[in-house]
């Protein structure tokens, strides 16, 4: 199967897309958490917990080829995976 190098670099724009969005999360979580109230606690108790729940469904996904079989097909759901997840925070938190 050839693929196309404009996919890849769209997995390349999707990544950097995914990176600057979870800048901002780190930065509007370290405000919500800088605080110190009981929503500090929680936020920050969500944060470990969401984390390790996203790494489990994504090993999962890449195991049962739930994400494709190919380099390029299993990065893009990766991608696709976390920023779901990246984006419900930044408008959660936002």
């Amino acid at each position: 199967m050839i693929t196309s190098p404009y996919a890849w670099a769209s997995a390349g724009l999707d990544a950097w897309t995914l990176g600057m969005d979870a800048s901002a999360v780190i930065g509007l979580r370290l405000a919500k958490i800088a605080i110190g109230d009981a929503e500090a606690g929680r936020e920050a108790q969500l944060m470990v917990t969401e984390k390790v729940q996203a790494a489990l469904e994504m090993q999962a996904s890449l195991m049962t080829g739930r994400f494709g079989s190919t380099p390029l097909s299993g990065t893009q759901g990766l991608l696709r995976h976390y920023g779901r997840k990246v984006r419900a925070n930044k408008r959660r938190l936002g």
